[in-house]
């Protein structure tokens, strides 16, 4: 809840309703609309807090930086996707059919292939 997440991190809730309103946080809600952060909203305000306290950059820069951070992480999810399709590929082209293996076609006719 907001006052919880408020005095853990030492911010005012009005802050953190104001980063909400910017977009920069985005918490569940309850069925009464109550504001709930879970672990990735506590996260994102850990690294939102990092870049303002310690590092002093305005909201327009938090915003850009976490939207950059969250692009890189869509394109890193994508890389992933993209080899294991890659990977799956390579190891179906290497695979032969068994047919391949047990009869050899010449013309009009058809043999068996000894294995190896």
């Amino acid at each position: 809840m907001i006052s919880w997440v408020a005095e853990r991190y030492s911010v005012h809730p009005q802050t953190l309703r104001l980063w909400e309103r910017e977009g920069l946080l985005n918490p569940a809600r309850s069925r009464g609309n109550t504001r709930l952060y879970d672990e990735e909203t506590c996260e994102r305000l850990e690294t939102i807090l990092a870049l303002t306290r310690d590092l002093g950059v305005n909201l327009a820069g938090v915003e850009i930086i976490l939207n950059l951070r969250d692009q890189v992480e869509r394109l890193q999810e994508e890389n992933r996707q993209l080899k294991d399709l890659l990977r799956r590929h390579l190891e179906q082209r290497d695979r032969v059919p068994r047919y391949h293996a047990l009869v050899q076609v010449e013309e009009r006719s058809i043999q068996a292939v000894e294995e190896e």
